[in-house]
């Protein structure tokens, strides 16, 4: 029996498989170590009322936040504690995007959701040119830097007319309000991301479509051109940016030679069907 789970800053998505099927998922709190703390993932992972009394072999965590050593290790002291027995694997969540997408042939992968990455797989090796910079530095067509935008603009008065009082009559914030959520409550990123429900309805405006573009743009010129193979294999993407904006994101694509392959909003069930395959093929 085997646990893997796949987890953003605020939510992480579980699926419970025994020999070849799935026979329970379910979601939990995230995973992301650069906003939780080694105990509280212990808490999040040694509170899952569906694996209990279930001998699980093994764990698989694919996290934001797991970019580096130091981070993976606090998940995976969190999930030896709550799992003595399980082997664990813990790695960052553009694994998991790399994994989904396999299609068998080496390619890129992508991740366009509340924040932004990409790497080559061949499918032995993760290979990045660029690193993620998360919310403040990057995120590059992810929702939290397409949501700063928006709010850098509202508060400079640089929005639009039309989009300003539509804005304000939906939201009414406040320069404070903005502030202690980006600099004082937990999750500013996911804050950020929040404003895409607005933005995407409003997508068709042409200053939203020229926000989009750019920040395609952005996530391509830094992510998907600096890997030398890139014209030679499909770049495929998940997350929900990706998925809502697809047509901005093939116009842009196009522009620069990208061939687009799979656009996957979630990434767990195409995961869970790699590892399957990866662990009950036929020899």
């Amino acid at each position: 029996m085997i646990l893997i789970g796949v987890s953003g800053s605020s939510k992480c998505d579980w699926q419970l498989v025994e020999d070849e099927t799935t026979i329970s998922q379910f979601s939990t709190g995230g995973l992301n170590p650069i906003f939780h703390s080694e105990d509280e993932i212990y808490e999040i992972v040694s509170n899952l009322k569906e694996t209990k009394d279930k001998a699980i072999e093994v764990i698989y965590i694919y996290s934001a936040g797991c970019g580096s050593k130091s981070f993976q290790n606090s998940v995976l002291r969190a999930c030896s504690k709550a799992f003595p027995k399980s082997h664990h694997y813990v790695n960052h969540d553009i694994v998991a995007s790399a994994l989904a997408t396999y299609e068998g042939v080496p390619s890129i992968a992508c991740i366009l959701g509340t924040g932004s990455n990409a790497c080559y797989f061949d499918g032995d090796i993760v290979r990045q040119e660029t690193p993620a910079l998360d919310y403040v530095l990057g995120d590059e067509g992810g929702g939290s830097n397409y949501g700063k935008q928006l709010l850098k603009a509202y508060l400079y008065k640089q929005l639009p007319k039309d989009i300003d009082k539509a804005f304000t009559d939906e939201y009414g914030l406040t320069k404070e309000v903005i502030l202690e959520n980006v600099y004082m409550k937990p999750y500013p990123n996911v804050y950020l991301a929040s404003f895409m429900k607005f933005i995407q309805n409003n997508k068709d405006h042409e200053y939203f479509q020229a926000m989009i573009k750019q920040g395609m743009t952005d996530f391509m010129d830094y992510f998907i051109l600096p890997l030398d193979k890139y014209k030679s294999v499909k770049t495929h993407f998940t997350g929900s940016i990706a998925q809502i904006f697809e047509a901005e994101l093939r116009a842009v694509a196009k522009d620069k030679g990208v061939e687009v392959g799979k656009i996957i909003k979630e990434p767990i069930n195409d995961l869970v069907r790699y590892h399957i395959n990866k662990r009950y093929k036929k020899s």
